[in-house]
């Protein structure tokens, strides 16, 4: 009798598989993308974060506007603290050289961050994002890590959204150091340094209406463009690729737990505004590819050519098309390694198409 619960190999198949009916619909924006794992399951995932389809917009918008309007009410008389603003109020009230206009400035101040809140989230209608993760190797190990990155990214998502309304620097700061090696945990389970490692290279972007991508990148393989009118992939000004070092190797030499966790070298500052690039689809028709390594690794220039025969076959077509494309050429050149007695460097596979029309 077969058992009604999946196997471990299953369930996290599932899970890291995209979910069609989640495509965000963006005027003048098509994307598509599909992930073909080396084996039963994976350490490629990718997902679309459909921020109109996952998220109750109207209701967090409505929040921050009445938490604005409150936070810049003074708390009663005999009334209990009704929130953070209150209870950091109560605090400043028992500091010495504390003055009424004190409360004044910091209530205006947590009331317009509010509002700001207010007006970020009513850029998410207009906003569709993307997470590619690929975690080393291809096994359940891998997939266990790419999980890891997939469920630590959307608890932070949770809160950017409640604290600014979208996506900061900070939650990537955060999730680099998920990913990080304790020292502590590491010296408790005696466990040796260089075989508990868990890396995996993320790429995270949203894209507007108007074709700008705005990404941050840490280890994975640059996107590519294509340009309808020449018919190829554009060189890209490395300005505009900002990269760090695959999730968690790297920790920013000011931060305060940087001791507590094994790095390769310390990085000489934390994540900013500065490091998230941005690439423009400037004309109907131009294509962004975003890939794992499985597809291509972002260096072979012979690969790269034959891509970009793939697409010029294909540039024309819906995004589902160009992207089923790229990964029955990349399936063709599985093929040929396996001729070759190379099977074993075969990987798990992803490609996103987002296209312009």
């Amino acid at each position: 009798m077969s058992s009604p619960w999946p196997t471990i190999d299953e369930y996290l198949r599932e899970r890291l598989m995209p979910v069609e009916g989640a495509i965000p619909r963006l005027q003048g924006i098509e994307m598509f993308g599909n992930s073909i794992p080396a084996g039963t399951v994976g350490g490629d995932l990718f997902e679309y974060i459909n921020f109109q389809q996952r998220y109750d917009i109207d209701a967090r918008i409505q929040r921050a506007e009445r938490q604005a309007k409150v936070f810049l009410e003074p708390l009663p008389p005999g009334v209990s603290v009704r929130n953070p603003v209150d209870d950091h109020v109560q605090w400043l009230k028992i500091q010495p050289g504390y003055g009424p206009e004190m409360e004044t400035d910091y209530r205006f101040a947590k009331s317009s961050e509010q509002k700001r809140v207010s007006e970020n989230l009513r850029d998410l209608y207009s906003t569709a994002g993307v997470l590619l993760v690929d975690a080393q190797g291809h096994g359940i190990i891998s997939a266990k890590i790419a999980s890891t990155v997939h469920d630590t990214f959307h608890a932070l998502m949770l809160t950017e959204l409640d604290r600014y309304g979208k996506t900061t620097p900070e939650l990537f700061e955060y999730l680099n150091l998920r990913l990080a090696q304790s020292v502590t945990a590491r010296n408790a389970l005696g466990i040796n340094e260089e075989n508990s490692r868990e890396i995996a290279t993320m790429l995270y972007g949203e894209v507007d209406p108007v074709g700008h991508f705005r990404f941050v990148n840490f280890g994975h393989p640059p996107p590519l463009v294509f340009s309808a009118e020449y018919r190829k992939f554009m060189t890209i000004h490395e300005a505009q690729m900002v990269q760090f070092l695959a999730l968690g190797l790297q920790i920013p030499a000011d931060h305060p737990d940087r001791k507590k966790y094994y790095s390769l070298s310390f990085r000489q500052r934390g994540f900013d505004f500065s490091d998230i690039a941005q690439i423009t689809l400037m004309s109907p028709g131009d294509i962004l590819v975003l890939y794992t390594d499985g597809v291509y690794d972002g260096s072979d220039d012979e690969a790269r050519l034959q891509l970009e025969e793939v697409m010029r076959d294909h540039f024309r077509r819906p995004a589902r098309e160009i992207c089923n494309a790229l990964l029955d050429h990349a399936l063709r050149q599985d093929e040929l390694l396996r001729a070759s007695g190379d099977a074993d460097v075969i990987d798990d596979k992803t490609v996103f198409v987002i296209k312009r029309t």
